[in-house]
């Protein structure tokens, strides 16, 4: 298993968090908290898009509901 550096866990209403990670790789993963054993990998850049994305609100649409 890599040796994941996870940030504090990101939670919305109710129990949903997430947590997001970086390895000395330049690998960045994004897990449920209290499951980082079952994650998603990606480079250290595609952590810097999906952020960039979200913050310009091109995911905002997955709000709506």
């Amino acid at each position: 298993m890599a040796d994941i550096d996870w940030e504090d866990a990101f939670c919305g209403e109710g129990n949903n968090c997430y947590r997001i990670g970086v390895d000395g790789d330049g690998n960045s993963y994004i897990a449920l908290s209290g499951q980082e054993d079952t994650y998603l990998r990606d480079s250290r850049e595609a952590l810097q898009q999906l952020i960039r994305a979200i913050k310009a609100g091109k995911a905002d649409h997955l709000l709506d509901g």
